[in-house]
């Protein structure tokens, strides 16, 4: 191989992956943040993720940054699991679009929409006009990077060395689906990959059921993106990549274990033969050696991902279990966040929306409740396990706040009565006081982790005083969440007590612990996060005041 072929190819599939980048950036930009806002308002529909997946896919020409999008939501508890593979599926088939463009002979026009691109990209004022040019840029760079590597592969249909080497794929359908998978893990892009494979098929190195079984190894290759994003990510973001792999390995396995059927389909429905071979040296210059041949691997590309989306759209249930049994949650690990009763469906009936805002609320003061035993337990064990635990929740009660009130918001939008506008402002305010709390919960356990960090002993009795107004605070938050369901007026009377219990013991413990430091029984590094500790004991028992008078209705 001669260094002019390999330079040539180097350059036209750099060109050809950095006008894909441009391209998916500008129409990103173009799109706004609605992409976003469209993945996040998703249903459970498994319908409309596949719809959104396709239509999104098709707009940014990237199922790559699609799924590494999705994997990146899901991570963030923006969307289920379930709700994550009916994207996935979508975005498989919205992927075929640049191979049949491809196949469309586009390349042609690539020079003329290039400098189009180019002269709107340096001369509009407009920053949207500015973004269009950056699509027409990166659309012109990205076919005339694949008319470079089409014309690279040209010569090679007389090199020998390379018809044999390409010729054992079409006795071995399983070698070209491994050759399909290690090309797209390296260069990191299914669509270049594919056109790379159309090039080879058109310059007549590879035989249409080759090429064929080369695609369907590049659809598994372009699914080692998504579990590469999903490197340190939770347990539902890492089984999004992994249904995402399983969807694509287990399709290409039954559709190699029947090609000849497929293939015999796809030659069907395909005008023309696809390993049809030129003979004139114009016709050559016109189409490539083989000219029918990109369309059929485009529509066998296509009509791959449609029966495969066919035939898993049903099944995404057993495909989440499939991808929870290969990425178990280890023993201990919590549960991820995620939103279970806001429903935006249910907007139109206040009433409902409401209620099903409640439930949601309950939730995120269970979470609360559960970070303050974390934090509690992790002061007095010294279990980092219990830490994380804090730290992990003190998300999830951020999520929580952030999704409540951006959907009871929605609520007051409507048309609605006095009482639901109350109701309203007093959910937001359990909301916005259950934050802070977890926010204390948090500064509880890092007081905690200094102590560890520090090698700061705390005396027997700062010991037992911690223990007797932590247990009061647990048990005002634990009286407290119960109440949550239902609105309860009298309840203020209990709340009253345990507040009153709290500030009490907080004014106690500190006379004592001044008393400490004056006799010299207390050293003063150990007696400062005391005194933090006591206070965020007592702002825990302020805030769920606070949340008793909006259960009570005075708030």
């Amino acid at each position: 191989m001669d260094k002019k072929l390999i330079f040539d190819l180097i350059g036209g599939l750099g060109m050809f992956l950095f006008g894909m980048k441009i391209m998916s950036e500008g129409l990103q930009k173009i799109s706004g943040d609605r992409i976003r806002k469209i993945l996040e308002s998703l249903t459970s529909n498994r319908l409309m993720g596949l719809i959104v997946g396709v239509v999104i896919t098709g707009i940014i020409q990237s199922s790559s940054a699609v799924t590494v999008m999705v994997v990146g939501f899901v991570n963030a508890g923006l969307m289920s699991l379930i709700q994550s593979i009916g994207v996935i599926l979508g975005a498989n088939i919205g992927t075929t679009v640049t191979a049949q463009m491809i196949a469309f002979k586009v390349h042609k026009f690539a020079l003329p929409i290039l400098g189009i691109g180019v002269f709107i990209k340096l001369f509009a004022k407009k920053k949207m006009w500015a973004y269009y040019g950056e699509v027409m840029l990166g659309f012109g760079l990205l076919f005339f990077g694949l008319t470079i590597m089409k014309n690279t592969f040209a010569p090679l249909e007389h090199n020998e060395a390379f018809k044999m080497f390409f010729a054992q794929f079409s006795s071995n359908p399983w070698l070209a689906v491994l050759a399909g998978i290690a090309l797209t893990f390296l260069i990191q892009s299914s669509s270049a990959t594919i056109a790379i494979t159309m090039g080879l098929a058109a310059s007549g190195l590879l035989k249409f059921d080759a090429a064929v079984a080369m695609v369907l190894g590049e659809n598994i290759g372009t699914t080692i993106t998504a579990n590469l994003a999903s490197i340190g990510t939770n347990v539902n973001a890492k089984r999004t990549a992994r249904a995402h792999m399983l969807f694509n390995t287990i399709g290409t396995i039954y559709i190699l274990l029947l090609l000849k059927p497929f293939l015999a389909f796809i030659e069907n429905i395909t005008p023309g033969v696809a390993d049809f071979v030129a003979t004139t040296p114009e016709a050559i210059e016109k189409s490539g050696l083989k000219p029918h041949i990109g369309r059929h691997i485009a529509n066998a590309h296509t009509v791959f991902n449609l029966i495969n989306v066919a035939v898993f759209l049903p099944f995404t249930g057993l495909l989440a279990k499939a991808a929870t049994f290969l990425v178990p949650a280890k023993e201990g690990e919590e549960e991820e966040y995620s939103l279970v009763y806001l429903n935006t469906n249910l907007l139109n009936t206040p009433v409902l929306a409401i209620n099903e805002a409640r439930k949601e609320v309950e939730r995120m003061a269970q979470t609360v409740a559960k970070m303050y035993n974390n934090a509690v337990d992790f002061i007095f064990t010294k279990d980092m396990k219990l830490y994380k635990k804090v730290i992990k929740r003190e998300d999830s009660v951020d999520l929580f706040q952030k999704d409540i009130t951006n959907f009871l918001v929605e609520i007051s939008q409507q048309s609605i009565t006095k009482d639901i506008s109350r109701e309203i402002a007093s959910l937001m305010n359990m909301v916005n006081n259950l934050e802070r709390v977890g926010d204390h919960c948090e500064n509880l356990a890092k007081l905690g982790e200094k102590i560890i960090d520090n090698k700061i002993k705390i005396s027997g009795t700062a010991r037992t005083e911690l223990e007797d107004i932590s247990t009061i605070a647990g048990d005002f938050i634990k009286s407290a969440v119960k109440e949550i369901p239902i609105p309860n007026k009298s309840y203020l009377q209990s709340a009253k007590f345990f507040e009153q219990r709290v500030n009490n013991l907080e004014d106690t413990y500190r006379e004592r612990h001044i008393q400490r430091l004056n006799d010299g029984s207390c050293k003063v590094s150990a007696g400062l996060i005391y005194v933090d500790m006591l206070t965020n004991f007592e702002k825990i028992g302020d805030h769920m005041y606070n949340i008793s008078e909006a259960i009570a209705g005075r708030k």
